[in-house]
């Protein structure tokens, strides 16, 4: 069974992920804060589904010193990790001229350092054993813009730039690296918009619809598996079709 980090899956995209890998086969290991319901519930689900398909590791993603101890015991108690799937990231908004300079650090150590040295050490381990697939969660934001995200998509911009630079580096090894880019999602954080907002976002789509965390999670597995072997440096956007 291949072992799969998800970050942030305690809740929201982070749990359809892990939920979708789980379905489909992977030993996943969810790393957050704090455990919700939500994530117990999926790890009582699994249990039932895959014993021991499903792990929680409670973890401070943004006390970057104590990251290389977090993947030697990850990588001590699981065996060979296969996939890395970056999707932690803070998306509180603010515009860039009221906001308070604390708030910008914490948005770049957690959405753009933190992710770069886990995934400095988590690929040392995939190229010693023979390879494995790195999947970043970006956003569309990262290049349309959005007006009062600025720091945010700044810094899923940079991940997908680490994305296209870390394939080529690490491409000979039989690594693979990619991004998705979710767009607006029918999720919790749309549920606080009104009805309006909701079907303005809608109908700028192609498809005239919001994209479901599923569809994300889908998106996910498939650059995990076998079938996007020779995919790697690349953006998968799932939106739909509202960068269209």
């Amino acid at each position: 069974m291949r072992n799969v980090i998800v970050t942030g899956g305690s809740r929201g995209l982070g749990l359809g992920i892990a939920r979708t890998l789980i379905r489909t086969g992977y030993r996943v290991v969810t790393i957050a804060r704090k455990e919700t319901d939500h994530l117990k519930a999926a790890i009582d689900e699994a249990e039932h589904l895959n014993p021991g398909s499903l792990r929680f590791v409670s973890f401070d993603l943004a006390a970057i010193a104590e990251i290389p101890e977090l993947v030697r015991t990850l990588r001590r108690d699981l065996g060979p990790i296969y996939g890395l799937v970056n999707n932690a990231a803070a998306g509180f908004d603010g515009a860039l001229p009221l906001m308070h300079n604390s708030q910008i650090e914490q948005l770049i150590r957690l959405n753009m350092v933190s992710p770069i040295i886990l995934t400095k050490y988590v690929v040392r381990s995939m190229m010693a054993d023979g390879g494995g697939r790195i999947v970043n969660v970006a956003s569309i934001i990262g290049f349309t813009g959005y007006s009062g995200l600025s720091v945010y998509g700044a810094t899923k911009a940079a991940m997908i730039g680490f994305t296209r630079s870390l394939a080529r580096e690490v491409g000979r090894k039989g690594v693979n690296v990619n991004s998705v880019a979710p767009g607006f999602l029918d999720t919790e954080m749309t549920k606080e918009l009104d009805d309006d907002q909701r079907q303005t976002i809608a109908r700028r789509s192609a498809l005239r619809r919001l994209a479901k965390v599923e569809d994300v999670a889908d998106a996910v597995e498939f650059l995990l598996g076998d079938k996007s072997r020779n995919i790697t440096g690349t953006v998968l956007t799932v939106d739909a079709g509202n960068t269209a």
